[in-house]
């Protein structure tokens, strides 16, 4: 959010409305749930946000808080590994020293891996096909697919590699083609995927709590939006948090838009229906007040 902010300002800017995707989606919410003042919308995409943490409650007796977050996967991943067939959380796996070196040396070669793993988390694969899950439970998130939940004994990359489209499905997909996906293997080629993963580190290890502890009970305030794809799975991989953005998260949020048929890349699966959504919101939260 400190970076955001001085981006914000870096670019002579006062205010702005701000979108965010996935992990962005997060940082927009902290951004317009912090700072109003600087973000006066806010449209939240593919991961919904259940507002900031709470504060260990009537703990002074000695009682044990639990379910921080940050600490609730590293809590259950032991129990996925009792499942049969065992099971991992993917967020532990891109905590391990392992997972770069899987992904970026994948047996299938690194757009291979890329090109799957774009593929699997779409709309255009035929398994997502999602549903609110019961609980936090090692049975409920076993019913993930795996790359949110995945067999123990696997990487990533041989996870995605299961399901790597054919040669007619690549060529017919008009969203990322061949040529915008050599962009991506040639940037992770350079960079790695280290600092990214190391975003998992920060919040799995739980360091960090407390500085989101602190706004407890603190809600967004400005106009917000939400946009998924109907089929994205990261609508309900944290059971729950898709109502608590709606009940309590964010006061001005009157509904969600899940477009039919788009997976998690719903801005690149449907960029026209996603930028119409988003111009529309715009439109009625910047729209003067009517002079009385």
């Amino acid at each position: 959010m400190r970076d955001t902010v001085g981006l914000v300002s870096a670019l002579g800017r006062r205010s702005v409305h701000i979108v965010g995707h996935d992990v962005g989606s997060g940082v927009a919410a902290w951004c317009a749930l912090l700072r109003p003042d600087v973000f006066h919308s806010v449209v939240l995409m593919s991961s919904p946000f259940a507002g900031p943490p709470p504060i260990p409650f009537a703990t002074a007796d000695g009682k044990v808080a639990v379910g921080a977050v940050g600490n609730f996967i590293p809590a259950i991943n032991p129990e996925l590994g009792k499942l049969n067939p065992p099971r991992k959380h993917y967020q532990w796996y891109y905590t391990t020293r392992e997972a770069n070196g899987d992904m970026m040396h994948a047996p299938q070669g690194l757009p291979a891996f890329l090109r799957g793993y774009y593929h699997q988390k779409s709309g255009d694969w035929v398994a997502n096909k999602p549903f609110r899950l019961a609980g936090w439970t090692p049975a409920a998130l076993a019913q993930l697919p795996t790359y949110y939940v995945m067999n123990l004994d696997e990487t990533m990359a041989e996870t995605v590699a299961v399901e790597m489209p054919s040669a007619a499905a690549i060529a017919a997909c008009a969203w990322l083609p061949d040529e915008e996906l050599k962009v991506y293997a040639a940037e992770y080629q350079r960079t790695g995927f280290q600092r990214g993963l190391n975003w998992y580190r920060a919040r799995l290890s739980g360091k960090f709590n407390g500085d989101l502890e602190v706004f407890s009970g603190r809600t967004i305030e400005v106009p917000a939006c939400y946009i998924s794809g109907e089929r994205d799975w990261g609508n309900h991989q944290f059971p729950g948090a898709l109502e608590k953005m709606q009940k309590s998260a964010c006061s001005q949020l009157p509904g969600v838009h899940l477009i039919e048929g788009a997976g998690h890349w719903v801005q690149q699966e449907r960029p026209a229906e996603v930028s119409r959504l988003i111009v529309q919101f715009l439109q009625r939260v910047t729209r003067p007040a009517p002079v009385r």
